[in-house]
């Protein structure tokens, strides 16, 4: 295991502990991924989340139907305009998902120690003796005395809202299971997860092509969230897919890491994906409770190593009706950012739960504090060491820009960048300070239309630790004269005035490139 990322100084004053933290314009470095759902699709309430800190807007196809999703997307639109908050937009697929098929959404109630059959035969009723399922391959994967989960929507583990069933028996294609404890399930949907069996299901399934086609491309989604990914081949799948549209070939892919396959095959997957999410919920049934904790600080250690976004869910689960976390989860929160998350994964506590406003500042607040205990000089030497020499070009520019603001103090970092991987490098060495990423607008053409690129590599640095992004004017190229990029600087320089980032004679470190050269230059701010 690795030496921990958290720092305190010798000796610790237990009274500074309850010191007021100080407002900041950047709520938390750390980003905070919000599913928009019933609770939080208005204008008003996704305004107040952007105004907490969400700066990723995840929308989940499991449910809801296309119109329901766009109308949703509107509101988004309408109120990042009136906010003036970037938000990024993230498609989840459905997946290899197994799902109990309850269409009349009445409650069902499960008594231990009965029995219950699943049934493919989706034409059936739901009810406490036959649940149909969306699966019919089930009895073959299956043997008896394998253990089945069963949950509302998002796992919560609550033994009231969640039913354990173990398999006795087969009817043909059905299977006879033994109910392990009482529960009341409600709703029109509840998953289903076999324990370490293979689903033999496409992880891009024909209504998950559907959507993308029909809502994804129209809407030129920043992040693909894919479920259930089990082999790098997955995301290569998925990547030809949108390739096909022309609007989604930057779409960036972020492989969902649910099961025992996916955890496998986690090193091949980490290099094909442009991100990682640990699906937590179903990771903590495929492996014991005990080795939960192991995969995760493994796996972000990976992708902090390989310089890629990682990030963690199901870590508030009880704000889903409750207006503070527990202990636990509190602790889990701080503990996820010391591991090296880049971003937090809300679902049902913003999608359906009762305080999605007061969950995103919680975990903002919970990020911000425990960033300010993350030992970056033990990180930052650990990143160069495994890095190694002779480094690449980019990497040594980026690793020097951080160490430099670093050593003088500086308020924040400012890079220059057309396609944002020398933001994404600089933030890889996770900066103390801000990374404020000046996006340099390029221009482009299919042959019947000149456009400019940017607000995509804009857009996508939001799911990235301590990443920034703010869009320059599209006069000014990335690899100007020294007189255009002072101007750009002059800009970028006055923003960071304006927000309060920084101030007079503080000082900054600016990673730009002039001509073939890369530059990292300190400036000090005068009066």
């Amino acid at each position: 295991m690795h030496s921990t990322n958290l720092l305190l100084e010798e000796p610790i004053r237990m009274a500074s502990i309850l010191e007021p933290s100080k407002p900041s314009f950047f709520p938390a470095m750390t980003k905070i991924v919000g599913t928009l759902g019933p609770k939080s699709r208005s204008v008003e309430v996704i305004s107040s989340c952007l105004k907490s800190g969400m700066s990723v807007a995840r929308f989940d196809f499991s449910w809801g139907d296309l119109e329901y999703h766009q109308e949703t997307l509107e509101n988004l639109k309408t109120a990042i305009k009136s906010t003036k908050k970037l938000c990024a937009v993230m498609l989840d697929t459905v997946g290899p998902e197994l799902q109990v098929v309850n269409k009349s959404e009445s409650a069902i109630s499960l008594e231990e120690n009965a029995s219950v059959v699943l049934t493919p035969d989706q034409g059936q009723e739901a009810t406490s003796q036959l649940l149909p399922i969306n699966f019919n391959g089930l009895a073959k994967g299956v043997k008896p005395g394998d253990t089945i989960f069963m949950g509302q929507y998002l796992f919560t583990g609550s033994e009231t809202t969640s039913v354990w069933l173990e398999v006795s028996e087969f009817k043909g294609d059905d299977v006879v299971c033994v109910i392990k404890n009482s529960a009341t399930l409600a709703g029109s949907l509840f998953t289903l997860h076999v324990s370490q069996v293979h689903i033999d299901l496409p992880t891009l399934s024909d209504s998950d092509k559907e959507v993308i086609s029909k809502w994804g491309a129209v809407n030129k989604i920043d992040f693909l969230s894919l479920s259930y990914t089990r082999h790098a081949e997955d995301v290569k799948e998925a990547r030809e897919f949108l390739s096909k549209f022309g609007d989604l070939q930057q779409t960036q892919i972020f492989a969902k890491i649910e099961n025992i396959e996916g955890l496998t095959h986690f090193d091949e997957i980490l290099s094909a994906a442009d991100g990682i999410i640990l699906s937590r919920g179903n990771l903590g049934i495929d492996l014991p409770p005990e080795k939960v904790f192991l995969f995760q600080k493994a796996a972000l250690f990976k992708c902090n190593m390989a310089g890629k976004p990682a990030v963690v869910t199901r870590v508030v689960d009880s704000m889903t009706d409750n207006l503070r976390p527990t202990r636990a989860e509190a602790t889990d929160v701080a503990n996820a950012v010391l591991d090296g998350s880049d971003a937090i994964l809300l679902g049902a506590e913003t999608l359906r739960g009762l305080y999605p406003v007061e969950t995103i500042s919680t975990v903002g607040k919970i990020c911000a504090e425990a960033e300010k205990v993350f030992n970056q000089d033990i990180y930052f030497k650990r990143t160069v060491k495994f890095v190694g020499e002779p480094m690449s070009h980019l990497e040594s520019i980026a690793s020097s820009a951080v160490r430099a603001a670093i050593k003088v103090k500086a308020s924040i970092i400012i890079c220059f960048t057309s396609s944002g991987r020398a933001a994404r490098l600089i933030a890889k060495y996770r900066p103390t300070m801000p990374v404020l990423s000046v996006v340099i607008p390029r221009l482009k053409t299919n042959q019947l239309r000149w456009s400019f690129t940017g607000a995509f590599e804009a857009r996508q640095s939001l799911i990235v630790r301590g990443l920034f992004p703010m869009l320059a004017d599209p006069r000014h190229p990335a690899e100007a004269t020294s007189a255009t990029n002072e101007s750009v600087l002059k800009v970028a320089l006055e923003h960071g005035k304006a927000s309060g980032i920084i101030k007079s004679h503080d000082r900054v470190v600016v990673c730009q490139k002039v001509g073939d050269a890369s530059v990292v230059k300190i400036i000090e701010l005068e009066d």
